[in-house]
């Protein structure tokens, strides 16, 4: 899984970010549960990218909430 630029992200719309996030989220559980079970990873640093597109889209989110606030 290729991390997606922070470009990339706030260019998306609110609704998409969202999608965007749960289907990460559940991706990610998905590489967990398998880790969990002693398979062999198809590609060992999947996880890591997981983690970093979530927290990107989080960051983001987390931005955007902030201007709106006006602080």
């Amino acid at each position: 899984m290729p991390l997606i630029k922070t470009e990339e992200i706030r260019k998306m719309s609110q609704r998409e970010r969202e999608e965007n996030l749960r289907k990460l989220r559940d991706d990610l559980l998905h590489e967990r549960g398998q880790a969990a079970m002693g398979g062999a990873p198809e590609s060992p640093g999947r996880i890591r990218a997981l983690r970093k597109n979530i927290a990107r889209i989080l960051t983001v989110m987390n931005e955007t909430e902030k201007e709106k606030g006006g602080n």
